[in-house]
């Protein structure tokens, strides 16, 4: 499972290496210091969080006032929190801290701006597994804070039959048997089962199978889309999936679809601007 502190070792291993050499170099080391992190662009701020476990791993002497929590709203000028202690530990964690919260920030941003879209509908905005390596839950929180929802974390909490799966397995009936017999054979009768659908000839076919949990409707039009969900007519939930963009979001939801799911929500978002200003 996931070890946040040891994401933290790896990462401030690789920006110090041997010694941050100019600190090392210009600052005492007992040198005493105040830092803000201040907001340069508006946006949902996301990983104060982690920011404060940063501080601890790296230095449990540094101490942190929070003024703004994660998830909040936040404008140029604001600051969210202030951490003071050895000037050494404020300058060697800054990047990393930052590095961390303009990404979550980011994809904070963009999600609540997508969710904002679904107002008054049911449609709920969902993630993917298109997040960077190494952090996924992370970026998955995030989107959390930003108003979204999480799909399946990894491979190992859904299943998700897609084209190459229905593919090589010899078609859609024999991966929706072979998916369920495997959960059974496991003791993982829980675990949902969803399948991706490419057109409505391979809708009829999940139709008259059954035996799935939710059914993903990829690269569909509106058209297809509204005529789908008439179909499934409320026996399992429906995913849209596939190029929807912030444009064409609501016209999907209004189709009637419970989730849809953006990749660009992790895969391609630009971090929210703010830095780390000494405080003297």
């Amino acid at each position: 499972m996931y070890d946040l502190q040891e994401f933290i070792k790896n990462a401030l291993a690789e920006d110090i290496g041997d010694g941050d050499h100019t600190t090392l170099s210009c600052i005492p080391e007992q040198a005493q210091g105040k830092s803000i992190l201040l907001i340069k662009e508006a946006g949902i701020v996301a990983g104060v969080r982690v920011a404060l476990e940063v501080f601890r791993c790296f230095d449990p002497g540094l101490k942190t006032t929070v003024f703004i929590p994660d998830g909040s709203a936040v404008k140029p000028g604001d600051i969210v929190f202030e951490t003071s202690g050895k000037v050494r530990s404020l300058l060697q964690t800054e990047r990393l801290m930052l590095n961390i919260m303009q990404h979550m920030s980011g994809i904070a941003t963009t999600t609540h701006k997508y969710v904002e879209r679904l107002q008054g509908l049911k449609t709920r905005v969902i993630d993917t597994r298109k997040t960077t390596p190494g952090m996924r839950l992370l970026d998955k929180e995030a989107v959390v804070l930003g108003g979204g929802s999480n799909h399946r974390v990894g491979l190992y909490d859904m299943i998700l039959l897609k084209d190459n799966h229905i593919d090589f397995a010899g078609g859609i009936a024999q991966a929706i048997t072979r998916a369920r017999q495997y959960l059974k054979d496991k003791g993982k009768e829980g675990m949902k089962i969803e399948i991706e659908v490419r057109n409505l000839d391979e809708l009829g076919q999940v139709l008259q199978c059954g035996g799935v949990d939710r059914i993903m409707l990829d690269n569909f039009d509106t058209a297809l889309t509204r005529e789908a969900v008439r179909l499934i007519g409320g026996r399992y939930e429906t995913e849209s999936s596939g190029g929807i963009t912030l444009d064409t979001l609501r016209s999907y939801a209004e189709c009637g679809v419970d989730f849809i799911s953006v990749g660009a929500l992790t895969h391609s978002v630009k971090g929210l601007d703010m830095s780390f200003k000494a405080r003297l």
